[in-house]
């Protein structure tokens, strides 16, 4: 996958989310419900994404796969850096993408009547 492929897969989400650049022109930032939930950003190697990800799982995904390290300028517990180098399908990225966009947004909350 490549800076566009992430960038729509990201915006396709939810119609609300928002794109922004705090950091600079180089960093992708998307949030939910005010919450970031994807960082993107370029080096003069490779694309890298910061997603939030269950403490549990972001250990087995680490171990289980050396482009994803603990992330970079995170919270080590709750983020992983995934190194776009090729090596993980589209498949599993836009899956890592999903889950953290759900653990950050805010569902409906339903009315008791």
């Amino acid at each position: 996958m490549y800076l566009d492929d992430v960038r729509d897969f990201a915006l396709s989400l939810d119609p609300e989310i928002d794109e922004c650049f705090p950091f600079g022109p180089e960093t992708f930032v998307y949030k939910t419900s005010g919450k970031i939930f994807l960082l993107m950003a370029f080096d003069d190697v490779d694309l890298r994404l910061n997603l939030k990800c269950n403490p549990d799982r972001a250990e087995e995904l680490r171990e289980r796969y050396p482009a994803i390290i603990p992330g970079y300028h995170m919270n080590k517990k709750h983020w992983n850096t995934v190194i776009m180098d090729g090596s993980l399908g589209p498949d599993l990225i836009r899956e890592l993408i999903h889950h953290s966009f759900e653990l950050v947004h805010k569902k409906p909350s339903k009315r008791k009547i």
